[in-house]
């Protein structure tokens, strides 16, 4: 049984203009993406949001012991 390996291409080289481009477009499709999900009900509380709930949450319980 012997494999057949196909030869490996050399990598092209790609400018830095080219890299800047695709991550921007990258960027654009994934903030296109999201807006789409949130405008069809697809949407998730932000983490950052759940935190500072719960961060006003603990600390207005603690005052509440605290000062009474």
């Amino acid at each position: 049984m012997s494999e057949h390996h196909e030869p490996q291409a050399e990598p092209v080289e790609r400018t830095g203009e080219e890299v800047r481009s695709n991550w921007v477009q990258r960027r654009r499709d994934k903030i296109y993406n999201e807006i789409s999900a949130n405008r069809r009900g697809e949407y998730t509380v932000p983490t950052w949001v759940l935190a500072a709930i719960l961060g006003l949450f603990v600390a207005g319980w603690i005052a509440l012991v605290v000062l009474k």
